[in-house]
């Protein structure tokens, strides 16, 4: 092990810019691996810990970043020099809800850049047990600091999809296609569902329809009515059902919260994806009237993450056109504009520490 110091972005203050420090690299405990860093994602998390006043698990300094890739550079015979993708939910893999396949909802779960110092780093220490492995043919595709989205932006919107039980041919409504949503997007398409994708922004909408995506509505400035009509038109041009529709709130925020449980029709279900700290006024009782379905997801099961990876390696779950790197030394920019909504793109920082 050559380097001697890991070199780190923190957060001090609400609001305030991301301090550079240097620490002496920790000795590894039992079942530990140090990963070096190729790239960390910027997620809607980081902001509402970063500005919103969302509270991190672990006080204040600390590395914000979850959506992290690297390399193993000490740790674990098995996974040294390995390629992997952390997730952004480490369960204990023990507990009530790990044996009941809820893990990724399991109470002593560890999130980086929540529980403990993140991605936003030269390198991190992580349990070693839930890694994701690379594979190689992956990489002849797709950069490393690029998968690293997989560890989030890819892997949340799977693992909803999974629970909210796409059938062929169903109607996949799927609210706000940013850096979340567009991989929801193509991934209830891959599993043969007919998806609508709704947003406020041109760019984004067709970036989605060049990616495969069956039909797309801009709902900037239409009423609750209005968007629900112009869907069912939709629906009816696709020839699908008026029933049973899945429907997938993406964008974090209220009004998209808001179009969600309003688009809801018999047997519907909606899934609530983005986080917003804004609260929604909704009548419960039509899930009652419409024999509908409310779910939550949180993060996604490390046991699920190698089938998202197959899903990049196979060609069918297309990255590239999504993601734009930064140099981790601009990290308070990336930041400003991410809050800022300058960005179409997932941002993704990339080390620049020279060492």
């Amino acid at each position: 092990m050559t380097d001697q110091k890991i070199y780190k972005w923190q957060m001090t203050e609400l609001n305030k810019e991301f301090t550079l420090v240097e620490q002496k690299i920790p000795v590894l405990k039992d079942g530990e691996a140090l990963v070096k860093v190729a790239g960390c994602g910027v997620c809607h998390t980081d902001i509402s810990f970063w500005h919103h006043g969302v509270q991190t698990k672990h006080a204040l300094p600390l590395t914000l970043g979850h959506e992290i890739s690297g390399r193993v550079v000490n740790g674990p015979d098995e996974w040294l020099n390995k390629n992997v993708i952390i997730p952004a939910v480490l369960p204990c893999g023990e507990c009530e809800l790990c044996r009941n396949g809820r893990s990724n909802i399991c109470r002593n779960q560890l999130m980086p850049g929540n529980d403990f110092d993140g991605g936003f780093a030269s390198h991190i220490v992580v349990p070693a047990k839930f890694l994701c492995p690379v594979p190689d043919k992956v990489l002849k595709k797709y950069s490393l600091e690029q998968l690293s989205i997989i560890a989030d932006a890819v892997s949340t919107p799977y693992q909803v999809m999974k629970k909210a039980e796409i059938d062929q041919g169903d109607v996949a409504i799927v609210i706000g296609i940013g850096g979340v949503g567009i991989y929801g997007a193509q991934i209830a398409k891959i599993m043969g569902a007919k998806v609508i994708a709704l947003d406020i922004n041109d760019d984004k909408l067709v970036l989605a329809k060049e990616n495969g995506i069956d039909a797309t509505l801009n709902i900037r400035g239409l009423g609750i009515k209005e968007i629900k009509d112009a869907v069912k038109v939709i629906v009816k041009e696709l020839k699908a059902s008026p029933f049973c529709w899945k429907i997938f709130e993406m964008s974090g925020t209220k009004a998209g919260q808001d179009t969600g449980f309003n688009l809801i029709t018999f047997g519907s279900t909606l899934s609530v994806v983005g986080f917003t700290m804004d609260k929604v006024e909704v009548r419960l009782s039509n899930l009652m009237a419409f024999d509908a379905k409310l779910i939550g997801t949180w993060g996604c099961k490390p046991e699920l993450y190698p089938e998202v990876v197959q899903l990049v390696a196979n060609d069918q779950l297309h990255i590239d056109e999504f993601v734009q790197t930064f140099p981790m030394s601009q990290i308070n920019e990336v930041f400003k504009n991410t809050l800022g909504h300058k960005y179409i793109k997932r941002s993704v920082l990339v080390p620049d520490f020279n060492n």
